[in-house]
């Protein structure tokens, strides 16, 4: 078979058996693009099957070679050993090639992250008198309030908010769901969207549960959100490169450095492995090491005469 039937296999595996989102599956899918024009020239031809780990680290050496960054480096092996995955899974290979491909190391990448004053000057550049004022307010309160990622945002359901008992339920990555306690006052906020806001709209067929919606009645998009957030920014001075995923961090952040469990933490945030959730408390020493330099009479620097 081809690169292309195989891709296409590829892809339904990715959607239906690792039930990742399109954006995941269509980056998968660029990097074994690559893969595939590198062998599929004139000169150069040779079907995915017939591979062997020296054909691999030929492709990757070249792609070392034309200065991609050890990031993206990291993240076409990724796919590529996934996509080989794949194939020894429907017994088209018996022995696998990218098995042993070793990644470039890279450094853990520290997100940007919101002080708590920040997050206040953020929600108070909320317009209340706009029609879409307190769904913002809502939305930014459950952002912030939840750890929520912009999908579990977006796709999030009156339903699965469970106000007597204070607790969200979320579906998150691979359609896995869990249960995030949330704070009174974005409770409080969410009432007020639904009992006001929210009921005046003209809900669109198949919409009629999610929670926050555009005014065509449909739910919100990822683009809305990241563009509400970018004009809240503007609104309240904010010069920080900001996205929905900010809030999630700072959530995080903010319960570490206030003494939260870090088990807690992860299973808030749905993290499949503790060590994903450990970056905060990386994030939590920088925190407490600015305050000792900007605080400490003994760590600041010296004022000249």
């Amino acid at each position: 078979m081809s690169w292309t039937s195989w891709k296409r296999g590829f892809a339904s595996y990715l959607r239906l058996e690792r039930s990742l989102s399109d954006h995941s599956i269509v980056a998968y899918l660029a990097d074994v693009d690559k893969l595939a024009t590198f062998f599929s020239s004139e000169s150069n031809q040779i079907a995915p099957d017939k591979l062997t780990q020296k054909d691999l680290l030929s492709f990757i050496r070249e792609v070392h070679e034309m200065g991609v960054g050890a990031r993206t480096q990291a993240r076409i092996i990724s796919g590529i050993k996934a996509f080989y995955k794949y194939l020894l899974i429907e017994n088209v290979i018996q022995n696998n090639p990218a098995a042993n491909l070793e990644t470039p190391r890279i450094g853990r990448k520290m997100p940007e992250v919101l002080a708590i004053h920040e997050v206040d000057a953020l929600i108070n550049a909320i317009d209340m008198s706009t029609p879409e004022g307190q769904r913002n307010r809502a939305m930014m309160e459950t952002l912030y309030g939840c750890g929520l990622r912009v999908s579990e945002l977006t796709n999030l359901k009156v339903s699965d908010i469970y106000f007597s008992d204070e607790f969200i339920r979320v579906t998150g990555k691979g359609n896995k769901q869990r249960v995030v306690p949330v704070g009174r006052e974005a409770l409080k906020q969410i009432n007020l969207y639904v009992s006001s806001t929210r009921n005046t709209i003209n809900m669109a067929r198949g919409y009629e549960d999610h929670l926050f919606l555009n005014r065509r009645g449909k739910n919100l998009s990822r683009v809305m959100v990241f563009l509400i957030i970018k004009d809240l920014c503007r609104a309240a001075g904010i010069k920080k490169t900001v996205s929905p995923h900010t809030l999630r961090h700072s959530f995080a952040t903010h319960l570490v450095e206030n003494g939260a469990d870090l088990r807690a933490v992860q299973d808030m945030l749905g993290h499949e492995s503790i060590t994903t959730t450990e970056i905060y408390t990386h994030l939590s020493k920088e925190y407490l090491r600015d305050n000792l330099i900007t605080f400490h009479p003994r760590a600041q620097k010296k004022r000249s005469p």
